[in-house]
Parts: C-alpha cells; structure tokens; sequence
C-alpha cells in the first residue's frame, strides 16, 4: 500500500438525513443516532446538506442544534447552506445561537447561486422582490459581516424598557474562522481565498480548464490557498463518496456496488450546460480505498475530509460504513480517532 507523509489529520462525514414523508421524525432520529455514533468512533466532524422541498433535511442547523445537546466533542457542520434562501442577518443569528449551545463546535459551509428549480419555487420565497434579489458572493459577505460583529445598525442603546445591540446576538467568538465556502469552480476557490475562508471542495466541479476530475480538483485547492492569506496552511477538505467494505455483509456489498455502478457513466464527461465533472463513487476494502486515495491527484494535496454517505441507504448501512471508516479506512490513512475535546 502507499505511505505517505502527512496523515490524515481530521476524519469527518456528510449526510443528507433522507426520511419518509408519513414518518419524518424516525429519519431526523436516525440522523442524530448517526452523529453520536461519529462521536463514539471517533469522527472529527459530521456535516449535514440541505434539501428544500424534499425529503431530506431542510433545516439542518435546527438538527445541529439538536445535535449538540447530544453530543460534546464531534465538529457540527453545514455542506452546505445555499444562501440563495436565506436572509444573511437571520441565518447569522441562528448559526451564532447554535455555536454558543454546542461550545464553539460549529462549522458552517455556504454556497451562493440561484435556489435549485428556482422559476417554481421564486413567488413563494421572494413574492416582492423575486426579480431583484443578488444571488452573488455579496450575500455571503453580508453574512461574513454579521457573523464577525460588525454592526448591523447604527443604533446601541436603549428605548424604553427595551435595550437593543447595534450587532447580531449572541456574539459567538471564533465562529468567523470557522466560516467555509462549498466552491467547484476557480472563480470560488480564488474569492473563498481572498476572503480568509475555509474551502469545501465535494465530488463536483466545473470542466473549466481540463475535464480530469483530479486535475480540476486539485487546480481549485491550489488557487484557494494561493489568494488566501495563511497560503499553503489555509483549510480544504474533501468530500467524495466512500464506502468501505470490510464488514459488509454479502448483500450490503452488492447493494453498493450497483450503487456505484448506476452512477458511474455520469463522471465520464462534463454534464449540462454548466459542464459539471463527477467523481466516482469509491467502493471496495479499506485497503483498496486508501490506494485509490493515494493515487487521487487532490487528495494528496489535504489533510481532512468529509467523506459523504450514499444518500439513499439504510441506517444499518450507514453504521456499518461508518465502523469501517473509523476503524479500518481512518488508520489506514494515517488517522487517528479523537477522544478529548476537539480543537476548532
């Protein structure tokens, strides 16, 4: 198997807390199980994703607030929250209530662009001003400003019996360096580096310059940390889909294995107009996987990921992919579990 020099440093994984529309608390509690379970193993982090109108989790800060009353080590994270939905002053009071519950824990990831499917969706969410709304980074600077403390207004004082904070309460100290952008262009790489962001880079990018997914990959981490100010030091991880195999049973293994099958033809070349590249799905023994992983261009260039898990599973799966992640895939990284306090 290939060494290499720099383990792994944080082991985290991304979920998008799939459940059934006449029962949707039994997914929101396998989702919390889930998270528990990372803490148990070990896990850095835990992320979850956002789905409006689906049947996936379409609050996931209001479930990382769950989270964090039932968890005290494991990262809280967010990969990511499109802001396209979201009024930045309102989001950075909740990001900041739910850091200060979970101890200074919280991760959030952002993305901007129009919201999905958004011609449908637009007289609901914006009935005024659909047509004027800036879906641009502008958005995530607001937000930025906010988390920071800067003001939000130009009045502190009192009125009345009321007193009021010209700036978003409560103020969560640090939370600002724990801000990341989800990027799959060179374009986002550069300008999360010009804003002294961390990066999230997933197992989708943009065939801008090349259409080899690694290649691409691997361009955007160097750009993000060539206009950050920490350099080669500025935070990236990576999420592609992995499913470790060791304690699989025989039809866990034919059920991922088709899984991936199914998907594959979509990273052979650029989809849509927005020629988006995909990574394959890597399935196979933790033996098998760390090779793979060595042999991934990007990969060699970070030092934590956030592998995602498969989104239609069953939560047995999901406990037996986490296992192998935490116990075999992990140490065969270089990684080690955590036990004490997380640092941020």
């Amino acid at each position: 198997m290939p060494t290499t020099s720099e383990p792994l440093r944080k082991l985290g994984f991304l979920t998008i807390g799939l459940f059934d529309e006449a029962d949707p608390g039994r997914g929101h509690e396998s989702t919390l199980s889930v998270i528990e379970l990372g803490e148990r193993l070990g896990f850095d982090s835990a992320w979850l994703r956002h789905r409006h109108l689906q049947y996936g989790i379409s609050s996931p800060v209001a479930v990382l607030a769950a989270a964090s009353q039932r968890t005290s080590r494991i990262q809280l994270g967010t990969a990511v929250i499109p802001l396209g939905w979201e009024n930045p002053l309102r989001l950075a009071e909740d990001l900041a209530t739910v850091d200060i519950l979970s101890g200074g824990r919280l991760h959030p990831g952002v993305s901007v662009g129009p919201p999905m499917r958004y011609e449908r969706v637009k007289q609901a969410l914006y009935p005024d001003t659909a047509d004027a709304e800036d879906f641009g980074y502008e958005r995530v600077r607001r937000l930025l400003a906010f988390v920071r403390g800067e003001p939000a207004t130009d009045f502190r004082g009192t009125e009345g019996i009321e007193t009021f904070s010209d700036r978003v309460q409560p103020h969560a100290a640090g939370l600002a360096g724990r801000m990341w952008y989800g990027g799959a262009s060179l374009r986002s790489a550069r300008w999360a580096g010009e804003q002294g962001m961390n990066f999230l880079t997933s197992s989708v990018v943009k065939a801008e310059e090349s259409e080899d997914f690694a290649e691409i990959q691997l361009s955007h981490i160097r750009a993000f940390r060539a206009h950050h100010p920490d350099g080669d030091r500025a935070r990236v991880s990576q999420g592609l889909v992995v499913i470790p195999t060791d304690s699989a049973t025989p039809e866990q293994r034919a059920k991922y294995e088709e899984y991936a099958r199914q998907r594959l033809p979509r990273t052979a070349t650029p989809q849509g107009p927005a020629r988006l590249m995909f990574a394959p799905d890597l399935v196979g023994s933790s033996a098998e996987l760390a090779e793979r992983l060595y042999a991934h261009a990007a990969f060699r260039e970070i030092d934590e990921v956030a592998f995602a898990l498969p989104f239609t599973f069953d939560h047995e799966d999901y406990v037996q992919i986490l296992t192998d992640m935490a116990t075999k895939l992990g140490p065969a990284l270089g990684w080690q579990p955590s036990a004490g306090p997380g640092p941020a």
